[in-house]
């Protein structure tokens, strides 16, 4: 084979949503923390990013999880988040698929009842407390960073569903999360294409109007994703996550559900000890606890906990031939949508 770099990944889902594991062939990224690793990937170079997450190689579902050296002492191994449109600080979901990969791939030991590996992302450090039986992580429960809200109930012009109503919060990544029902619909899978056209929308309507950086870490900055939501008859949360270009979220959504228990807490709907379950438009669920209140750079901030299951389906290595004349990757709106059209 006359190919000039190859990566293996181990192929996870948690709740549904895939997150691939770069487990082998990684290159050394520059920066002296991950949120100078995940900048270096956001506003330098790229290529990694396009080749493992765009056609041919890839396609519009999913991310892909880059292994890299941990740069705190205390943890266990680092990871970062490459998606379509850039490389993200943290993902619950992809948090899971991470500890399972390391741990059944034996990369990290593997100890019965229980693991506890220390991730190290650029949105701080995740503490993963993994169930083990028989060789198997059954489940992983997550201590996530801090996640405050940023400003509630935040008002937009919009021109399909006039003035919507939103919470700005930081749950690992900055999320705008808006009641389903404002824009006329349930989060149901038969909706999921009309939900991902409004989160489009109002992701690009937030993001030229209101900028949001986190306080403490500048690299995180803008609007990841717009979250609905909505309450079930037995108070569960029910979660759509919209993704660029156009896709939504097959699991609750860890990073999500930690913004939007932030906004319970600032409402005085949720305390220290309660737990919530969080399910997604394909009925899989994430159990959501508040652990204890914290601050970020003086603002009250609280310390969520996502509990949820992985799974590994496959392993494949991905491979760059030198004169493949679509090494950069492509998008097209037949299945990424129309918002295809900005990938460059």
């Amino acid at each position: 084979m006359r190919w000039k770099r190859t990566i293996q990944l181990l192929d996870v889902h948690c709740e549904g949503e895939i997150g691939k594991v770069a487990i082998g062939g990684v290159p050394k990224i520059p920066g002296n923390s991950i949120a100078e690793q995940l900048n270096h990937i956001n506003t330098v170079d790229d290529s990694l990013r396009r080749f493992l997450c765009l056609e041919p190689r890839s396609g519009s579902i999913g991310s892909v999880n880059l292994l890299v050296p941990p740069k705190r002492p205390e943890a266990d191994a680092g990871f970062i988040i490459l998606q379509a449109d850039q490389a993200h600080a943290m993902s619950g979901s992809n948090s899971i698929c991470v500890t399972t990969a390391l741990l059944e791939s034996g990369i990290v030991e593997m100890k019965e009842p229980e693991t506890v590996v220390m991730l190290d992302t650029a949105a701080g450090l995740v503490k993963a407390t993994a169930t083990c039986r028989d060789g198997r992580c059954e489940r992983v429960k997550l201590t996530m960073v801090p996640s405050f809200v940023q400003q509630l109930d935040v008002e937009v012009e919009t021109p399909d569903w006039g003035r919507i109503q939103m919470d700005l919060c930081f749950g690992g990544v900055f999320y705008a999360l808006v009641d389903v029902a404002q824009i006329g619909t349930t989060i149901e899978k038969a909706n999921a294409r009309r939900i991902v056209e409004a989160g489009m929308m109002l992701k690009d309507l937030v993001n030229r109007t209101i900028p949001v950086v986190h306080p403490e870490i500048p690299e995180i900055k803008g609007v990841a994703y717009v979250m609905f939501r909505d309450t079930e008859a037995d108070g569960t949360v029910r979660t759509c996550t919209t993704m660029w270009p156009g896709r939504v979220d097959r699991s609750p959504c860890g990073t999500g559900s930690s913004a939007n228990l932030a906004t319970l807490h600032a409402r005085g709907l949720a305390k220290v000890g309660d737990v919530f379950k969080s399910r997604s438009i394909i009925g899989s669920e994430f159990e959501v606890g508040l652990e204890s209140v914290t601050e970020v750079a003086g603002r009250p901030a609280i310390i969520p906990t996502i509990s949820g299951r992985g799974w590994t389906f496959g392993l494949h290595q991905v491979a760059l031939d030198p004169f493949d004349p679509l090494a950069e990757g492509f998008a097209l709106t037949d299945t990424w949508g129309p918002q295809a059209g900005e990938i460059r």
